[in-house]
């Protein structure tokens, strides 16, 4: 396993991010645009323009896609913030666009993990089956969905926290950990 200066960078600003939005609930400008900027300086003397994986071409093409795709989450999901969006941007600049990709992948399905684990956690398990049982037999009894109450919907929508979940998609990806999980 190659540990780069690319690898370490991304690792402790991600960490960094991770434990700002656990106690602050936001991940700061200040790691996200100079990680923006280490990220694309790091990786063109590294490899150069297009050399090795991943070089600057490489950089500038996970920095567009990571950052699109979070644009787009930003834009359609209110409880996406633009921190997220510059957080996974950098990531993208850092791991190029294969493995940015993948680690924005990786991070929705931890992310999605985590706010599942917090909506069994705060409902109960039995109660989260019973409802949705319920609520799905109403609606096709009905022939037509029925909209939650606001207790329903307050309930379903815990804290989004992508900024942990990133950190520990970098680490999977990085260190390709895939085989272990």
């Amino acid at each position: 396993m190659d540990i780069t200066l690319s690898t370490v960078l991304v690792l402790v600003l991600t960490a960094t991010a991770a434990v700002t939005d656990l106690i602050n609930h936001r991940i700061y400008n200040w790691t996200t645009y100079p990680g923006i900027i280490l990220a694309l300086a790091v990786n063109y003397l590294q490899n150069g323009w297009d050399g090795d994986y991943p070089g600057l071409f490489d950089s500038l093409k996970g920095l567009a896609l990571c950052g699109g795709l979070m644009l787009v989450c930003f834009v359609l999901r209110p409880d996406v913030g633009g921190g997220d969006l510059k957080l996974l941007a950098m990531v993208g600049a850092f791991l190029g666009l294969e493995k940015g990709l993948e680690a924005l992948l990786w991070t929705f399905v931890l992310g999605a993990a985590a706010g599942v684990a917090v909506v069994i956690w705060r409902v109960g398990l039995f109660r989260l089956v019973r409802g949705v049982v319920r609520h799905v037999l109403l609606s096709l009894r009905l022939v037509s969905w029925l909209p939650l109450s606001q207790a329903e919907r307050e309930q379903l929508q815990p804290r989004l926290y992508l900024a942990p979940a990133a950190a520990i998609a970098v680490a999977i990806v990085s260190f390709n950990l895939v085989g272990f999980l």
